[in-house]
């Protein structure tokens, strides 16, 4: 058996998220199916996490067990060849059985765009949060700053359907790196961490757009971080800003 690994590029605006579904088109049910048929085994490739619906991602990685013969780039070449357009595969490898892509993963970065300007251009609109309105960007700047570190984020990690399957119970996370920074009529958010929970990205950013507003101070996450209860943290920011960038090994 080949263990190959993957990374892929996507939009996720018209998929249910990265989970195989009985009736809903998924990154992870569309590219089993190329798979299959290249190398005439059914296989379930693994990701190094669940995207949501909606999600994009720029460099997911994926790994999948063949007894195929084909050489990893043709794979790349056929894979492409057989998958639709919003979903494309970059690089193909074939590493040692021991690779988990998921468990070996050490890290990984997101980015939320967020568009601040009056009017979104239509070809940008299933990739960013449109939001025009008022914001202390200075303010949510600082805010950011707060998650930096190992906390306990159960104030901004959603109820999990699949967390019974995982082998992870603890919701202590370490954030490395977490910033604002505007691009032209963009703010976006950048954070990287040794994982992230479910929705944890999207309820910071949503966290923090309170901030923005006024209805809560920076210093004030410190106080939603200690509480371990997500009813005290903001809404959960839309899918269509998010994207994962990278993941480490």
């Amino acid at each position: 058996m080949r263990n190959i690994k993957l990374v892929l590029a996507y939009d996720g605006t018209e998929f249910a998220g990265w989970q195989i579904q009985p009736d809903a088109p998924t990154i992870q049910g569309t590219l089993a199916e190329a798979i299959e048929k290249l190398t005439r085994e059914k296989v379930l490739p693994q990701g190094s996490g669940r995207t949501d619906a909606g999600v994009h991602a720029l460099a997911q990685v994926a790994s999948f067990s063949t007894e195929c013969s084909i050489p990893t780039e043709n794979f790349l070449k056929a894979l492409n060849g057989n998958l639709p357009p919003s979903i494309r595969v970059l690089d193909v490898s074939e590493v040692p059985a021991s690779f988990h892509v998921r468990k070996s993963a050490m890290g990984k970065t997101y980015r939320y765009r967020m568009f601040r300007g009056a009017v979104c251009p239509p070809f940008l609109t299933r990739y960013v949060w449109h939001y025009p309105y008022p914001l202390n960007e200075a303010a949510m700047t600082q805010a950011a700053q707060n998650v930096i570190g190992e906390h306990d984020f159960t104030s901004f990690a959603a109820v999990d359907p699949e967390r019974g399957r995982d082998d992870e119970v603890s919701n202590m996370r370490t954030i490395s790196s977490s910033e604002w920074n505007r691009e032209d009529n963009e703010f976006v958010y950048s954070v990287r961490g040794n994982g992230f929970l479910h929705h944890m990205v999207r309820n910071l950013v949503g966290t923090f757009l309170l901030v923005g507003k006024g209805t809560i101070a920076p210093e004030e996450i410190n106080r939603i971080l200690e509480a371990h209860n997500r009813s005290v943290a903001g809404a959960t920011a839309p899918a269509s800003g998010l994207y994962l960038v990278s993941v480490d090994y």
